[in-house]
């Protein structure tokens, strides 16, 4: 399969992952996080949980992966697919904890960090290990 379609293909199942973590973690907060909420708010269409939907899927299956395998034959490191893309998800990680965040403070935004971050590194593993079983691409 080429490149970009494998990217993306992995992008779909990785951003699949990550959204069954993310959910899980909604519930359990009693929906406090509003991570649709907040990237549409980013997005300035504030209370357009939809708008927030999409952009958040359109950066996980598309943007993001795009840019993992243009970035990849960069990387002087030669690490693991799937390494890599754990590495390359830590600078989404970050933006989304700025965003995504939304109103939540108090002691449930150490949750948010750590569960966050979890979820993006469990993206960033499927990332990696499903595009390079597609494009058969092995470190």
């Amino acid at each position: 399969m080429n490149r970009p379609v494998s990217a993306i293909a992995a992008g779909a199942v990785g951003t699949m992952v990550m959204s069954g973590a993310l959910a899980i973690f909604e519930i359990q907060t009693r929906y406090a996080i509003g991570i649709f909420a907040a990237i549409a708010r980013f997005v300035r269409v504030p209370d357009n949980l939809f708008a927030g939907f999409v952009v958040y899927a359109l950066v996980g299956t598309v943007a993001w992966p795009l840019l993992f395998v243009s970035l990849k034959p960069y990387v002087p490191l030669d690490l693991d697919p799937a390494v890599a893309g754990m590495l390359f998800a830590l600078p989404l990680w970050i933006a989304f904890a700025i965003v995504g965040r939304g109103d939540v403070t108090g002691a449930i935004v150490v949750l948010f960090v750590a569960f966050t971050l979890i979820a993006h590194l469990v993206y960033g593993f499927v990332l990696g290990a499903v595009y390079a079983s597609l494009a058969d691409e092995h470190a």
